[in-house]
């Protein structure tokens, strides 16, 4: 099923399209940027996932612009969640602005990072 998180308040810099691929993994693709004022549009689904026993999050970056701390945060306790349930979080193909934050935070040392979505889905 795909389901589509928009924010309302104001106009969304951040689409997150939603698709469950089996009964332990999610695929999120973000659009757009993931900062302190979109962060929970990402947040809510990832805790969806987890709430509904999927511990495989996977997170198609390539649309993903830009990732600031906050957004790293809600990875980074989506990571926690996941990995506490049998699982993780899963990186696709992560454009160089984004990989920066990853690679100077030395948070891509904790993530299972993937150059393409193929690897990265179950199967």
């Amino acid at each position: 099923m795909d389901r589509q998180h928009i924010g309302s308040a104001q106009p969304a810099r951040l689409r997150v399209e939603v698709r469950t691929v089996d009964a332990a993994s999610e695929l999120f693709t973000p659009v757009g940027e993931l900062d302190h004022h979109t962060a929970e549009l990402l947040r809510a689904p990832l805790d969806d996932a987890l709430d509904a026993g999927r511990s495989r999050l996977v997170v198609d970056c390539s649309g993903l612009e830009f990732c600031d701390s906050t957004g790293l945060n809600v990875l980074l306790g989506a990571r926690l969640r996941a990995e506490a349930a049998g699982g993780g979080v899963h990186l696709v193909a992560m454009r160089p602005p984004v990989a920066r934050v990853f690679h100077i935070t030395g948070a891509e040392a904790v993530f299972t990072v993937h150059e393409t979505l193929a690897t990265a889905l179950p199967g």
